[in-house]
């Protein structure tokens, strides 16, 4: 028995999210329905590094399992990309330590969060980046991003339905990123909480609107409620793109 670590990406737009949900499409279940396809009808459960929602994409989704097949590694990929379906891709396969966790091991992850800054909606973008077509001031939200990094109970920028008691996260890297028309936020933290990175976007967006000033994010980490941050952004501008170990 070996344990083998994969790299994933796919697109969430058709998706019910990734973890396997009675009667709904899913990535795991995909992945799964792959691998059961391959180890002739038994059944190989996946772990990946996280869950993402509806509608979230990934670039760099990482998953490990367990198999007993002989299959040479280099086609491992192959041989899994001739079974999933057109928008789930494995990346990349290597053996990995018996031990190795792709959840429990991940030491951080990389998000990014791309917005169309075009008045004319884009059909061809609009499941992939979320249209924002007011005016932004670029440079209060920069201001205002210095605020969140560091190591802080980000319990106001999660979803009130999250189970996870401890809401500590340490945030490293947060860049704003101008490309024509389009703005992509790319955050990098140890780990984060559901919705933290959606509910960030937001009220970076608020800032960027004149709603909210820069200042306030000290304030709103301070009160450690949900209801003072933005709104969530949509999911469908959200990637998973990098899982750090």
């Amino acid at each position: 028995m070996k344990r083998y670590k994969c790299i994933v990406a796919y697109d969430g737009t058709k998706f019910s999210g990734y973890q396997v949900q009675p009667q709904k499409r899913t990535i795991q279940s995909e992945i799964e329905d792959a691998l059961k396809k391959l180890h002739k009808g038994k059944e190989v459960k996946v772990s990946a590094s996280g869950r993402t929602d509806a509608g979230v994409h990934a670039k760099g989704q990482v998953i490990h399992f367990d198999s007993e097949l002989n299959i040479p590694l280099p086609k491992w990929d192959i041989a899994l990309n001739s079974l999933l379906p057109d928008d789930i891709v494995i990346l990349g396969t290597e053996e990995a330590n018996s031990t190795f966790h792709a959840r429990f091991d991940a030491t951080g992850k990389e998000y990014r969060y791309f917005l169309k800054l075009s008045s004319q909606r884009d059909p061809f973008t609009r499941d992939y980046a979320y249209q924002y077509p007011y005016p932004l001031n670029l440079e209060s939200m920069k201001a205002a991003a210095a605020f969140l990094i560091g190591t802080y109970d980000f319990t106001s920028f999660c979803s009130a339905k999250t189970e996870v008691e401890d809401k500590v996260r340490e945030l490293k890297e947060i860049e704003l990123i101008e490309e024509d028309e389009s703005l992509v936020f790319r955050f990098v933290g140890n780990g984060f909480l559901y919705n933290m990175v959606r509910i960030l976007v937001g009220t970076l967006l608020e800032v960027g609107a004149g709603n909210l000033e820069p200042y306030s994010m000290t304030e709103i980490l301070e009160k450690k409620d949900r209801s003072f941050a933005g709104k969530t952004a949509p999911a469908h501008g959200l990637y998973l793109w990098r899982v750090f170990y």
